[in-house]
């Protein structure tokens, strides 16, 4: 395998004039959702992959793949399945946790001088093992790595061995792998469905990157998936949340304020004449 040089929760919100205003918390809608009709929700581990090949199709791929590579070519098993390598573009906007290491070498300091970094004790409780250190940095942006991969690997497992090579302790739900392909002078993105195949889509696609290429990026739901954040990170929220609304109260309070004084004003000026 050769390598190649965010998750931690991010929250935004939205703050306009309007007096119907609506809170995002990980890039999807906390409160207020825009009201449509009813659709039938499927989850990704229902959705179908990409419909397998025959053995005869198999076998005239690779070949072709394997004409248009001088290495890291596919190699046909006995038992049909293939094996490969697939690269993937890391596109995260919000920083991951990795466990921390109390004394790095000085060569580590020096490859993550660039880093953000923030430090917090957190206990894992799942694992039983006592306290647990852990930092959440920014990975450089557009890194990349290569995977050595089966026809039988799936986008989960794709996800999660990502996460393993980086050591990142966040849940793999966080995440998602997208295929991106150029039609017409634009870039189009999909996100996969956890059972697809990554390296099959590879070799229908070809060795070419500008006809297929595979991103991880955060994983944009309609719903915000709160087991996937820690307990700290939902402190958080809840102090955000309310720090906000102590300011849209002192906003409503001052606008009104403004109004009283003015038609206070104008009774005062009828008073006069």
């Amino acid at each position: 395998m050769s390598n190649s040089n965010s998750m931690s929760s991010g929250y935004c919100s939205l703050d306009d004039e309007s007096e119907d205003f609506t809170f995002f918390t990980a890039k999807t809608s906390f409160f207020r959702k825009p009201k449509h009709a009813p659709k039938v929700e499927t989850k990704e581990e229902d959705k179908g992959g990409t419909q397998d090949l025959s053995e005869e199709e198999v076998r005239q791929r690779i070949e072709e793949y394997n004409s248009h590579v001088s290495e890291n070519g596919m190699k046909l098993s006995s038992d049909g399945s293939y094996n490969g390598f697939i690269k993937v573009h890391l596109r995260l906007s919000r920083p991951v946790t990795v466990q921390a290491v109390d004394s790095p070498a000085p060569d580590d300091q020096m490859a993550n001088q660039n880093a953000r970094l923030s430090s917090e004790g957190n206990a894992d409780e799942s694992s039983g093992l006592g306290p647990e250190k852990r930092t959440s940095f920014y990975l450089p942006c557009d890194c990349v790595k290569q995977l050595h991969i089966s026809s039988l690997t799936s986008t989960r497992e794709v996800i999660q061995g990502l996460l393993k090579m980086f050591t990142v302790l966040d849940n793999p739900c966080k995440f998602a792998l997208y295929r991106q392909t150029h039609r017409d002078g634009q870039d189009l993105f999909q996100k996969l469905p956890l059972c697809e195949r990554p390296l099959l889509l590879r070799l229908i696609a070809g060795p070419d990157p500008d006809a297929l290429s595979f991103m991880l990026k955060e994983n944009e739901t309609g719903e915000v998936e709160w087991h996937a954040f820690s307990v700290p990170e939902l402190h958080n929220f809840l102090g955000i949340l309310q720090k906000e609304e102590c300011e849209r109260v002192r906003a409503v309070q001052h606008k009104y304020s403004v109004y009283r004084d003015k038609l206070q004003e104008a009774l005062q000026r009828h008073e006069l004449h």
